[in-house]
């Protein structure tokens, strides 16, 4: 049905001239925010939703993310939230992200770290008709760019020099970006789990100039039952404060890296004769195990 004050032209007089009419803002709002790639999980999150607890660094991450909010496009830096999961980075960037959407019409685009480099690998099969440059370039030209989970996918060369194309050109289009990541910004270069090494020496020295760091602590809200308040957030953090443990799979994969792998048993090869015995796919695999364990 066409607005009765438009009459769905999108313009509406006001004081003998015309301007949007409001159901144009609402439709182009609406728009901004199916582009984004919200997650349906954080798709309500607001700012003033978030669960706040006596925590001085959770309160300030929480400040300056409205700050940003605020002053946004005028901001001279992005954001990087750091800490361990289930503490709520992903809800605050994606707070932020609607915030801007629908308050300053922004064009925000918001991606796992790890789906983007999936969907972009995606271009390179034949019978994908999308090109590599038809995913890069909506998420080097959006206003602001979320980027979740930095550094949880596996370190390769290919990695790095896709992450720093992304974050390479945003930078020098001044193009703020918000990162979350589980990695702490330590200075020490041999420790495999710190951001330096998983995102490389280059991106750490741009994302250093581009985004105020916000390192914090906090509860895990995932291990909360349900219909858990504040205090039992703050109870929980307060019993495991100081133990910050990365998620197993990230663990093995930092330090999968520097352990060889073990060597693998010498496998015993078959005649003809023990072939024509085995010739069943199955019966012959079969018999690859039994003679492997008495090889060992």
């Amino acid at each position: 049905m066409d607005c009765t004050i438009c009459n769905g032209t999108g313009w509406k007089n006001v004081d003998g001239g015309v301007v949007r009419c409001d159901c144009w803002r609402s439709g182009v709002t609406d728009k901004l925010i199916a582009d984004s790639r919200i997650p349906p999980r954080y798709a309500r999150c607001q700012l003033d939703n978030f669960v706040v607890y006596p925590n001085e660094k959770l309160q300030n991450a929480l400040a300056q993310a409205r700050r940003f909010a605020s002053a946004f496009p005028a901001v001279p830096k992005g954001l990087c939230l750091i800490g361990p999961p289930g503490i709520g980075k992903t809800h605050i960037a994606a707070a932020v992200l609607r915030q801007v959407i629908l308050e300053k019409h922004a064009r925000g685009l918001f991606y796992d770290v790890r789906d983007l480099l999936r969907i972009i690998r995606s271009t390179y099969n034949p019978v994908v008709r999308t090109a590599e440059m038809d995913i890069l370039r909506p998420v080097m030209d959006a206003d602001l760019l979320v980027l979740d989970d930095l550094g949880a996918e596996k370190p390769s060369e290919w990695v790095e020099e896709t992450m720093n194309l992304i974050v390479n050109t945003r930078y020098n289009e001044r193009r703020p970006t918000i990162f979350t990541t589980n990695y702490l910004d330590i200075p020490d270069e041999t420790d495999l789990d710190s951001l330096k090494v998983r995102v490389g020496f280059r991106m750490h020295s741009r994302l250093h100039e581009m985004c105020e760091f916000l390192e914090y602590d906090g509860g895990d809200f995932r291990m909360l039952p349900p219909n858990s308040g504040p205090q039992d957030l703050s109870d929980l953090w307060q019993m495991n404060k100081g133990r910050r443990v990365l998620p197993a799979r990230t663990r093995s994969r930092a330090t999968s890296a520097s352990q060889p792998r073990p060597a693998r048993p010498p496998t015993r090869s078959f005649s003809a004769a023990a072939r024509r015995r085995c010739s069943n796919p199955r019966k012959l695999r079969d018999c690859s195990r039994r003679a492997e364990t008495r090889t060992r």
